[in-house]
């Protein structure tokens, strides 16, 4: 039966959960900003982890962090995702699977991500893409929260994107093009909160013009069954027909391809950097909020 929390994602395309997260877990993930800025763990696009002041994000945490790995897997948010992942989909069994985490720090004065859809970069064959938005600090309009267009999901729709006009306001990824900025929503969060939206719905943040960060770990989900035509490398051809991306973490369910085996995950994160002079052409897989 479609629960009134499914019903809500799929007519929206996301649903805030509040106080999903206690206040221990939470500061379990800003403990580990310390240690990624402490040189605990490796990075492999940065010998100097002081570079961690001037960066947006730390990207697949949970390949080297247990306490993210934990939150990747914790029961209250696989069970709001075994009601609401493929709720749209005839027959789905609620199995999940996770194939990416992201760090955000958004410090004060750091910019917000332009109008944009999460699967222009994890594409999925089912429309089940779905971030769990975790909620590290309060979300505020002035700290930049996230800003939501409800119902933009359902056509299955992937906007035209082109550079945008705002440079102090965005960081350097497309826009999506023709979005209804009267129709957006903010999504204000206390920490602790977390939001759950669908990979199609159209979503953006604006600069941090506070004096707080707005840190927020956000993983990505989708149905287990479905392949994933996607790769972390950039430079990588696959073919979207077949391709599976095995890199991945069963959170619902066991994963219902074992002959194709789990790959093991690289042992070491990498950085996302907010430098005016750096080079965004590699980034383009790996950019979103």
């Amino acid at each position: 039966m479609t629960t009134r929390l499914a019903e809500a994602y799929i007519d929206d395309g996301y649903v805030v959960v509040p106080e999903l997260i206690n206040e221990d877990e939470v500061a379990s993930i800003h403990n580990e900003i310390d240690r990624f800025r402490g040189g605990d763990y490796p990075i492999s696009n940065s010998e100097d982890n002081s570079e961690l002041d001037g960066i947006l994000c730390v990207h697949f945490p949970h390949w080297v962090s247990e306490p993210t790995l934990e939150l990747v897997t914790h029961p209250r948010i696989a069970a709001v995702l075994a009601e609401v992942t493929g709720a749209h989909i005839p027959f789905w069994d609620g199995r999940v699977k996770c194939m990416q985490s992201m760090l955000f720090l958004k410090p004060p004065g750091f910019p917000g991500q332009a109008w944009h859809q999460d699967e222009r970069f994890i594409p999925t064959r089912d429309r089940s893409l779905i971030a769990a938005w975790i909620a590290l600090d309060d979300a505020t309009e002035a700290n930049g929260c996230l800003r939501v267009v409800p119902g933009s999901h359902r056509s299955g729709r992937i906007w035209p994107t082109a550079s945008h006009s705002e440079p102090d306001e965005f960081d350097p990824s497309d826009e999506a093009q023709g979005v209804d900025d009267g129709s957006e929503i903010l999504v204000e969060m206390k920490a602790g909160d977390v939001l759950f939206f669908n990979g199609y719905l159209l979503h953006r943040s604006k600069m941090n013009r506070s004096v707080t960060t707005r840190r927020a770990l956000v993983n990505h989900y989708m149905n287990a069954w479905s392949n994933l035509a996607w790769t972390a490398d950039a430079d990588r051809q696959i073919d979207p027909a077949t391709h599976d991306h095995r890199v991945i973490v069963p959170v619902v369910g066991q994963d219902p391809y074992p002959e194709r085996g789990i790959a093991e995950p690289p042992s070491e994160v990498f950085l996302r950097p907010w430098k005016s002079d750096m080079d965004w052409g590699a980034w383009d897989a790996a950019r979103d909020d």
